[in-house]
């Protein structure tokens, strides 16, 4: 029974250091997507928006890429 006066108290503390540990590496970015940009690039997207050909109204007008301006 003495050993669990001992143990319990214990066990608090590291939980709180496992939370806090765990509440650091959120904050500092430990868990970001490392890999989700560079697959990101490889997707191609050729589709414009709606809206983007809806702003030149002009008749006859040449389609422009909008996405380099």
């Amino acid at each position: 029974m003495e050993t669990l006066y001992l143990l319990i108290p214990i066990s608090v503390v590291l939980v709180f250091l496992i939370a806090l540990a765990f509440w650091w590496s959120l904050r500092s970015g430990q868990f970001d997507d490392m890999e989700g940009p560079a697959y990101r690039i490889l997707m191609d997207d050729d589709r414009s928006s709606p809206a983007a050909n809806a702003s030149d109204d002009r008749p006859g007008a040449p389609p422009t890429d909008r996405r380099d301006s």
